[in-house]
This record gives C-alpha cells, structure tokens and sequence, in this order.
C-alpha cells in the first residue's frame, strides 16, 4: 500500500485557513498543523529551544523559561538574515513531529496545514496543495482587527510573505474565502467529496 493522500493546506495570513481546517476535523480528516508542531519544538526542555537561545541568546526567554515570541519576532522581523538562521533551526525540527503525526493518523487521507508551504518549497512534502485564497484588500482589513495595528503594520507582514500570485500558481486545489463562513464551509465539504475519490484511486 502507498502513502496516505496528503493535502498540504496553505493561504496567507488571515486568508481563513484555520476555518478550513476545522471543518476537515470536523468531517473527520487527521489534521496536522505546522503552527502547532512549531510550539511542540520550542517548549521546555528541547532541543529546539536550546539551539534557539544558542544562536540569539537568553534575551528571547522569559522569566519561566518558555521562548518569548514577542521578543524573538521583534528581533527577526526586519531581519532576513535572522528570519533565515531561525528557520534553518526549526524546520528541521517541525517537519519531523509532523511526520511523525501523519505516520500515526488515521483515515482515508490527511491534511497538512503549512503556511510557509510555497515559500518553503515542501511540494514533496505532499501530493495536493490547497490554497485558501482572499484579496489583499480583505486581508489588510482583517490583520489590523486580529491584531489592532496600523495599516502600514499588516501591509509590512503581508508583504514579507510569498506573493498572492506565486501561492496561487502552486495549487492544485484553490477555496476562493470571498463570501460567508458557511460558503468557505461548503467549499471544504465539496473538496473532502472529491478527496475521498482520490484516496480511494489505485
């Protein structure tokens, strides 16, 4: 038997991806999330976490000895060279926890929530990629109401991720997150109907 279906889900900041992914949970699908993996590595006591404060220092914790993200992400937000060594540290760390989840997961295929799929170039990683899609427009709007900055803040973070256009010529599968959450819902039941015909392919 080959390997499970993999659908790597991705979409920009506040493109609605963790709506989506939800609803594949709710219908039952093994969801496997990068965000989630990427706290796993960082927490007391791992290796991850050592390596971290090795490159920037014991300025990046806090009092209890958990990463300080604020103060990390301040440190490498306007840095690539940083953002790069950070990455270099923890990619390695998180792909294997979530290989190790897919591994474990059961059912008819799995979804792989991986934001920085494109930038990050996992296309191996998985066999479909599913884009959550929105306008620039909508996503300035809803970056400066998640986190109450300025406009010149959420156009700052979206313009440190791949383009809109560079995401959306990677996919296989786009949900277009224009309307209602309900509509982006019945999108994802439409999607998991044809995953299912998928996985159970030869």
């Amino acid at each position: 038997m080959g390997r499970r279906l993999r659908i790597g889900l991705t979409g920009g900041i506040a493109s609605g991806k963790s709506t989506v992914a939800e609803r594949f949970a709710e219908l039952g699908i093994p969801v496997v999330d990068a965000d989630v993996a990427a706290r796993e590595v960082v927490a007391p006591g791992t290796a991850g976490l050592a390596q971290v404060v090795e490159r920037f220092g014991p300025g990046i914790l806090a009092e209890n000895g958990e990463l300080d993200r604020r103060a990390l992400r301040q440190l490498i937000f306007k840095d690539s060279g940083s953002r790069q060594d950070l990455e270099a540290i923890l990619h390695p760390h998180i792909r294997a926890v979530m290989e190790r989840s897919v591994e474990a997961a059961a059912g008819p295929y799995v979804v792989m929530v991986i934001p920085l799929l494109v930038e990050s170039a996992s296309r191996s990683r998985v066999d479909r990629i599913l884009v959550v899609d929105v306008d620039e427009a909508a996503q300035l709007r809803r970056v400066q109401a998640r986190d109450g900055g300025s406009l010149d803040q959420a156009r700052a973070i979206l313009a440190s991720q791949v383009s809109r256009d560079a995401r959306l010529a990677s996919a296989d599968d786009v949900l277009l997150n224009a309307g209602t959450v309900t509509d982006l819902r019945q999108g994802v039941d439409r999607l998991h109907e044809k995953y299912l015909r998928l996985a159970a392919a030869p």
